[in-house]
């Protein structure tokens, strides 16, 4: 395992995103040490609390991404980074842009800036669909982020530091997605549930599939690849017959800055885009040394080729999506 012996930095640590991922490590790896850093003291003070048995194995640093000497302090003796930090909701961004592209952008090439610095040996950034064909201020920024991270492989220089990236789009049961919405509703005894539009699809990925994907790209970069899962995809017009049977279903319009589909692949990556068993692997166009240059082994795909929520072969039933629901539960 990759990890064993490792430290690793998970920026933005006490998320979703982050607990699942250093729960993973723990029980999974014999990792050396993990080290959050964030900058909410109480989320920091509840994780301790809930993670007490592996207390010798973690090590919590208040700090934030905007902070690049911070950044360096913590980074000592790290070996890998996964950069899982950001400011997310759609809303907050448009009303705070400034905010966003400090955390966002700024955080990214602060990251990068010290990890070049410390001898990191490997940094995972985690993307989203939103970066792609962006249409929201969120999405923008991710996307100059995704692009910092895989030119930061041209910074590494005879180094063995390699950055690489991630990208899915919203965690099944995520903070602020349509099902913890949805259940609500449900749970304040509303007879039906408001559609945006009936077209609209997403995929469905959990929190557990999202931290395998960082694994993946742990164990597998070289530099510059972005990371894919193949998973289902959804009708939320189906969710909500899943989650109420029978509901009405109103459709009140599409919410500014969303999109009909989730889009993972565009036809203009098909061109360096190759399928794996479980996972599609972008490469960067640029090749920056014969050190860092991918050597794919998969399955080129067809030139034109895309892959969105509206598009995949894999496809959730309402019952499909139903026992799903009850995983979730029980997490």
């Amino acid at each position: 395992m990759i990890l064993d012996g490792k430290t690793v930095l998970v920026t933005g640590g006490t998320g979703s995103f982050g607990r699942c991922f250093t729960k993973w490590c723990l029980e999974n790896s014999d990792v050396k040490k993990i080290i959050i850093y964030s900058r909410d003291e109480f989320k920091q003070f509840n994780m301790q609390n809930d993670f007490k048995e592996y207390a010798s194995k973690l090590r919590f640093f208040i700090g934030d991404v905007r902070d690049v000497d911070r950044l360096r302090r913590a980074l000592n003796g790290v070996d890998f980074i996964v950069h899982a930090a950001a400011l997310k909701q759609v809303p907050a961004c448009e009303y705070n842009p400034n905010e966003a592209i400090k955390t966002n952008i700024h955080g990214a090439m602060n990251v990068i800036e010290a990890a070049l610095d410390c001898g990191v040996s490997k940094v995972v950034a985690l993307s989203t669909d939103k970066a792609v064909n962006p249409v929201n201020l969120y999405g923008g920024t991710k996307l100059v982020s995704d692009k910092l991270f895989i030119a930061a492989n041209a910074y590494a220089g005879a180094s063995d530091l390699v950055f690489s990236i991630v990208r899915y789009g919203n965690v099944a049961g995520s903070r602020g997605s349509v099902i913890p919405f949805f259940q609500g509703l449900i749970d304040r005894g509303e007879k039906s549930l408001p559609i945006t539009d009936d077209r609209m699809t997403r995929f469905w990925i959990s929190l557990r599939e999202g931290v395998e994907l960082v694994i993946k790209a742990l164990e597998e970069s070289v530099g510059g690849e972005t990371f894919i899962s193949k998973i289902p995809s959804f009708k939320i017009t189906d969710l909500a017959e899943a989650m109420l049977p029978g509901c009405e279903k109103p459709v009140v319009g599409i919410r500014e800055g969303e999109k009909l589909h989730e889009i993972m692949v565009t036809v203009e990556d098909s061109m360096t885009c190759y399928e794996y068993d479980k996972h599609f692997v972008i490469y960067p166009q640029m090749v920056w040394s014969t050190k860092r240059m991918p050597k794919p082994t998969g399955k080129k795909v067809p030139d034109g080729f895309s892959y969105t929520s509206g598009n995949n072969s894999e496809w959730l039933s309402v019952e499909d999506i139903r026992e799903r629901l009850k995983s979730l539960d029980a997490h």
